[in-house]
């Protein structure tokens, strides 16, 4: 008797579960996971379109040069950081593994890389400023270094997470496979 309301079947006290199907410990772990990764890559979308705005507004003259300062070499190459968020996406509705691969090995490319490239760009001028209190490039009054600095830290933990979670992932649809394979 399977019924939410109405009385429970003779004979039993409700420690009868131990016989019944449960759903595979790698497939809960997969859903998980997949939910943990589509909020880091809005998190990371947050990020992109931030710089993005930042170089359209900074491009096109839309404020004063002295209001939002011209973008640093780095997030040019960021940019191409979406592409490993939209892998990642892509990967997700039939467990594709390839896409999953290619979109942790592009987040170091396109995400990672650029983060590193451009701490040692600004490291200069962060220095300047830590010694001397200058900064020539300001984003709404607050000095450009520090601002990029406080998105880079930010930015290095979602891409860090992302593929660390891909990773766990990874390890649990091979689980997957290699079971379906054994039988």
């Amino acid at each position: 008797m399977a019924s939410r309301a109405g009385p429970r079947a003779s004979g039993t006290d409700g420690s009868d579960y131990q016989h019944r199907e449960k759903v595979a410990s790698h497939y809960q772990m997969s859903v998980s996971l997949k939910s943990e990764i589509k909020k880091l890559i809005y998190a990371h979308v947050g990020i992109w379109l931030l710089i993005a705005a930042q170089m359209c507004v900074a491009h096109f003259k839309l404020v004063s040069h002295d209001l939002v300062a011209m973008p640093y070499q780095w997030e040019y190459p960021y940019l191409l950081s979406i592409i490993p968020s939209l892998l990642g996406l892509f990967s997700f509705p039939r467990n594709n593994i390839s896409y999953l691969v290619l979109s942790m090995i592009s987040a170091g490319l396109f995400s990672i890389a650029p983060l590193i490239y451009g701490s040692m760009e600004m490291f200069p001028m962060a220095q300047q400023l830590y010694r001397h209190g200058k900064a020539y490039r300001f984003i709404f009054g607050f000095s450009a270094v520090a601002v990029m600095y406080l998105v880079m830290v930010v930015a290095v933990q979602v891409h860090g997470w992302q593929i660390y979670y891909s990773k766990k992932l990874l390890d649990s649809w091979f689980t997957s496979t290699q079971e379906k394979k054994k039988k």
